[in-house]
């Protein structure tokens, strides 16, 4: 099989809602090309099902899956081709990238399918007119542009997909890679584990201080514990995180500070002893506590109660 193309949305800009108004002279070609095409719609999808299954694509879906898809992408690309419009051609696309984009199928795939359909449609085309090429040249010239115009937007609709998907699933990721934890009320704890770059500290920022007014919150713990290392652009990132959060009214207390992580904070000039640390996570919730003017008190066992 031949080797994946890796295809972006700026490959396809030129993808519109309306395919080319042909010249006067290709509107009978292009309705004889419509007729056919309705015409022998049984026997030219199944001819592309099967040449689907026989080059190996779709492999994610089974015979009966790729069979009912290719009947809604022949009917719909008959109609792109009947009405010179591609709206209703783009939904379609738009709703089959959400349905086959999970179960694995790749970009190369759907822009094969199209290719595959297109060269189903010609060979029918050439079988029909062998005889007689200034007819068929005529019906080409008509049917190449929007042919090619409609294998543009369906690629345009599943490049966007995939890349809208990819975008949400990454979002989820950071997301939960960063959470922010209510523990107490006024109380909040970012856990902080894996490399940060400057990306992911933005992110992470934003929901903290999302978190601080959306929970009132006054004393934030950020336990960097399971930070392996930070660069200077994170490590300042870090402190203006912290000044930020003072601003919205919440005192920040730093636990897990590595010896490393330490000296990259001396580095660009942070005084620690402006900075709010405790040594681990348990010590930072403590110290909060404290802060909030909460009190552990002993509660006595009652079985040790002799009064």
């Amino acid at each position: 099989m031949a080797t994946p193309t890796k295809l972006t949305t700026t490959q396809f800009e030129a993808a519109t809602p309306v395919l080319s108004k042909p010249a006067s002279e290709a509107l009978p070609a292009l309705r004889e090309l419509v007729a056919h095409l309705r015409e022998h719609r049984t026997e030219l999808r199944e001819e592309w099902a099967r040449r689907i299954t026989q080059t190996q694509l779709l492999v994610a879906m089974s015979k009966e899956e790729i069979f009912a898809e290719a009947t809604s992408v022949y009917d719909n690309y008959v109609e792109a081709l009947a009405t010179g419009t591609l709206e209703t051609l783009q939904a379609y696309a738009r709703n089959l990238s959400e349905r086959i984009i999970p179960r694995g199928v790749e970009t190369y795939e759907v822009v094969g399918i199209v290719l595959l359909l297109r060269d189903v449609l010609a060979r029918s085309l050439f079988a029909k007119y062998q005889s007689d090429f200034k007819v068929l040249n005529h019906i080409l010239d008509a049917y190449e542009p929007a042919a090619n115009r409609i294998a543009n937007t369906v690629a345009v609709g599943f490049v966007r997909e995939r890349e809208r998907i990819i975008r949400e699933q990454q979002e989820a990721i950071r997301e939960l890679s960063t959470p922010v934890l209510q523990v107490r009320e006024r109380l909040l704890i970012l856990p902080i584990i894996g490399v940060i770059d400057p990306q992911r500290a933005k992110q992470l920022t934003e929901q903290l201080l999302r978190g601080i007014r959306a929970n009132r919150a006054k004393v934030v713990v950020i336990d960097i514990t399971g930070v392996p290392a930070m660069d200077a652009s994170v490590a300042n990132h870090l402190v203006q995180t912290v000044e930020a959060s003072r601003l919205l009214g919440a005192t920040v207390i730093v636990t897990g500070l590595s010896a490393e992580i330490a000296q990259t904070l001396v580095n660009i000039g942070v005084d620690l002893g402006k900075m709010n640390t405790v040594g681990d996570l348990q010590g930072g919730i403590e110290e909060a506590e404290r802060l909030l003017g909460y009190k552990v008190l002993l509660i006595p066992d009652p079985s040790n109660n002799h009064a």
